[in-house]
Order: C-alpha cells, then sequence, then structure tokens
C-alpha cells in the first residue's frame, strides 16, 4: 500500500504564522505528518520568529536537536540536567547565531531560542527521532489540567501565590493600609492580638516579600508559641517590658536539646526571630504593651504551636499525641472543680479475692481509681497470693521497666506486696492471655515449632 507520498511533505517553504503571544511558529514535520519516516529514527521542523519572537524554553524527551539558521540572528541555549553535587547549579550554555550557524541541543535537556533582531527569523532543525514530542516547560508547568496544586508550584518556585494586579488598574489605594493605630482586643485567654497586614490586606506587596503586625498585650498577655514557615520576624517595643525567645531548630547530635534564646525588651529594642523557628512574646508587666514587627515575606504564614497540635480538624491520632509528649490521654481536671477526693484512696489495706486458677489478685491504684495521679507518673498496686499463687509471666508497657517477669509464693501461706509503677497508667500484658488467648486467635504452631493440636489444645485453656 506503500505510495510515493508517504515519503512527501510540501509546505516548509511557507512561513508559519507568528501573531501569537511568543511570536514564533514551529511547523513539524514527523511520523504523523510524513508517514515514510516510520522506523528511521529522523524528523525535522521549520521554526519562524517575529521580531524578539521566542521558541520558549522547552524539551524534547526523545531527541538530540540541531539547529541551522537560515536568516536572521538568534540566541539559543540549554541547560544542563541536575549536578550530583547538590551545592552546584545546573550550567547554562548560550550563543549567537547567525545565518549558515548550526547548534546542538542534547536530548531531554531544556533549550530555547530567542530572535534577537528587529526583522523576521527562520530556523530548520533535524531531530533524533521520528516522533521526538516536546514538553513546553510554562505549559506544562503552569497550564495543566487539572492543574498543579498551587501549594506545590509556591513550594517549589518559592514564591507567593498572589497574581499581580493589572498595572493598568492600580491605585494609590492598594499601596496604602488605615488602622494600625488602633489597639487590638485583648480580651481573650491569651490576652494578645496581632493585627496584620500582608498582602491580603495589602495588595501592593505582592511580590515585594515584606509584611507587617501590631501585636497588643494585655497585662500579662503572651502571644503564644507559634512560628512563620515563610518569613523571619524583626520584632520592635513600643511600649512596656516583654520577654521574648525563640527556640532553634533540633541539633545533628540527638543527645543534645534544642537551645531556647531569651531577652526582656523595653520600648525601642529590637529582637529577630529567625524564620521557621518557634518564638513567643509575653507581656511582663501590669499594664498594656504594644509591639510592631516586620517580616520577610508578604504572606509569612503563621503556625499556632497548641492550635496545630491539639485543635486540628479532624484531631490527631490520642495514640500519637501521649506518644510523643511522653504522657497519658487522661485529661486534667478543671483547677476550679478538683477536690480532696481527688487525691484519696480507700481500700489497699483489703485483700484481694485469690480464689482463682492463678491464685492471684492485683488491687490496682492509677489514675482511673486516683485521678490526682494526672500527669505524675507513679501509681501503686497491692498484689495478694495464695499458697504457691502466681502473678504470671506479663510486662507493663509503660513503666519500669518493660521487661517480661513473673511473681511467685513459694509458701504454704497467702502472701502480700505493694508495688509503685513509674506511670499513672503503666498498662499490663500478661504473656499467656495475649498470646494464646487474643481473639481472633494467632497460628503459633510456627513461632513454638510444634505440631498445630498442640497449640489448639493450650489456646483452649484461655
Amino acid at each position: 500500500m506503500v505510495v510515493a507520498d508517504d515519503f512527501f511533505f510540501p509546505g516548509l517553504n511557507i512561513p508559519g504564522n507568528t501573531s501569537n503571544p511568543l511570536g514564533s511558529r514551529v511547523t513539524t514535520v514527523n511520523v504523523n505528518q510524513l508517514p515514510g519516516l516510520n522506523t528511521l529514527g529522523i524528523s525535522v521542523v521549520r521554526i519562524d520568529y517575529a521580531p524578539y519572537g521566542l521558541n520558549p524554553p522547552h524539551t524534547h524527551p526523545r531527541a538530540t536537536e540541531v539547529l541551522r539558521v537560515l536568516e536572521g540572528t538568534l540566541y539559543v541555549g540549554f541547560v544542563t540536567s541536575n549536578p550530583a553535587d547538590p551545592n552546584k547549579k545546573n550550567k547554562l550554555f548560550t550563543k549567537y547565531l547567525n545565518n549558515g550557524d548550526v547548534f546542538v541541543f542534547p536530548e531531554g535537556l531544556i533549550l530555547f531560542q530567542f530572535n534577537v533582531g528587529r526583522k523576521n527569523a527562520v530556523a530548520f532543525a533535524g531531530l533524533s527521532s521520528q516522533n521526538p514530542g516536546v514538553i513546553t516547560i510554562a505549559n506544562m508547568v503552569f497550564g495543566s489540567y487539572p492543574s498543579i496544586n498551587q501549594v506545590v508550584l509556591t513550594k517549589a518556585f518559592q514564591v507567593e501565590k498572589k497574581i499581580c494586579k493589572n498595572p493598568n488598574m492600580v491605585v494609590a489605594d492598594d499601596f496604602f493600609f488605615s488602622g494600625l493605630n488602633i489597639p487590638g482586643n485583648t480580651s481573650n485567654p491569651l490576652g494578645s492580638r496581632v493585627t496584620i497586614v500582608n498582602v491580603n490586606q495589602l495588595p501592593w506587596l505582592n511580590t515585594l516579600g515584606i509584611s507587617v503586625v501590631r501585636i497588643d498585650y494585655a497585662p500579662y498577655g503572651l502571644n503564644p508559641p507559634h512560628t512563620h514557615p515563610r518569613a523571619t520576624e524583626v520584632l520592635r517595643v513600643l511600649e512596656r517590658t516583654l520577654y521574648v525567645g525563640f527556640v532553634t531548630s533540633n541539633p545533628a547530635d540527638p543527645n543534645k536539646k534544642n537551645k531556647l534564646f531569651t531577652k526582656y525588651l523595653n520600648n525601642g529594642d529590637v529582637f529577630v526571630f529567625p524564620e521557621g523557628l518557634i518564638l513567643f512574646q509575653f507581656n511582663v508587666g501590669r499594664k498594656n504593651a504594644v509591639a510592631f514587627a516586620g517580616l520577610s515575606s508578604q504572606n509569612p504564614g503563621v503556625i499556632t504551636i497548641a492550635n496545630a497540635v491539639f485543635g486540628s480538624y479532624p484531631s490527631i491520632n490520642q495514640a500519637v499525641l501521649t506518644k510523643t509528649f511522653q504522657v497519658e490521654k487522661k485529661i486534667c481536671k478543671n483547677p476550679n472543680m478538683v477536690v480532696a477526693d481527688d487525691f484519696f484512696f480507700s481500700g489497699l489495706n483489703i485483700p484481694g479475692n485469690t480464689s482463682n486458677p492463678l491464685g492471684s489478685r492485683v488491687t490496682i491504684v492509677n489514675v482511673n481509681q486516683l485521678p490526682g495521679l494526672n500527669t505524675l507518673g507513679i501509681s501503686v498496686v497491692r498484689i495478694d497470693y495464695a499458697p504457691y499463687g502466681l502473678n504470671p509471666p506479663h510486662t507493663h508497657p509503660r513503666a519500669t521497666e518493660g521487661l517480661i517477669f513473673f511473681l511467685f509464693n513459694v509458701g504454704h501461706k497467702n502472701a502480700v506486696a505493694f508495688a509503685g509503677l513509674s506511670s499513672q497508667n503503666p498498662g499490663v500484658i500478661t504473656i499467656p492471655n495475649a498470646v494464646f488467648g487474643s481473639y481472633p486467635s494467632i497460628n503459633q504452631a510456627k513461632t513454638f515449632q510444634v505440631e498445630m493440636k498442640v497449640i489448639d489444645s493450650v489456646q483452649a485453656q484461655f
């Protein structure tokens, strides 16, 4: 079915239409336009450029390009791939090309061509693939469908996502904000109020990398521990005295602790809080205090630690928080509701009932029985043993010291013991119950290297 026209394409003598924002047009002749190229590993393009027209940064994922300038002068270049050393930058190779000049763009690298003259320019290029493909960087990153999440793009390009206003629509009020002379309302549990002037309140801060806040503090008011993920803060105290500080990031040595830097600031004093670190300000006086701060971002963001950790929606799993902060999940009682009985337990003088197969009974006094133990990291138990009674192998996962242990009464009479544990809620895992009495049951034959009928017999006891 092959005919001569399968090897023929007319039209590369016709200039492409460059009346578009970029001022360029690529006329492609690959296997889709010229079937005879199939399997031959080559294709060709004609590129027309209006005065100052641009063939924008792009890459050919499957081909090297060899460009030959026919008319005009082009400024061309390509950028190398990421260097092995992360401290080094991608290298740009550029050249001015005139009529008859040839330039090679290696496969897969980002390249561009720009007409630097006042007249039209023309170039032809051969590509080492019958279907080289093209990825225009701007279109791919900012014009995909669906679009890439703005959070991804702002972080990737280290910019804010606010769109610049049309210059023809800009007015003086875009540069103006009124109201930083007005005290903020500090009638809240923290006793502070931050009045923010960032790009959302003052549009012309867009791209300028700066914003400002006024912070009002009631007597003993607190701007609680927080961080600005995108900005360094420079604080200037206007009235009264503040106790301020920040904490360093995690040290390289895990045996060292994060370091706290603090300072008392008076009227006129300035203090710097580095970007991303946890900081706070506290009014130590009996009168209102005021401070102003500049931040090195048009939209610095703020993460209040207590709100983020304990007030998120949905909330962080309590198991995560209790392990992170090395506490139990019992909530402290309102101090105004505390009574003496919260610290009192009666009954450890009463023997436990040991009429069970093990011949032992543990009477527990932890935070569930004695609320006043909350956060104190201790609890107590009474253990009663019948003659030859056993407190079977078990472990306390949250108290000294987590090892498997047992207690056995070797005498002909009852025995009694008391134990303190280094947790308000130490927990207990009784090994036989956990291993052989779980629901659903665990298949244990391979673990204990015995036949299944032996395991079945043991599990039947639980």
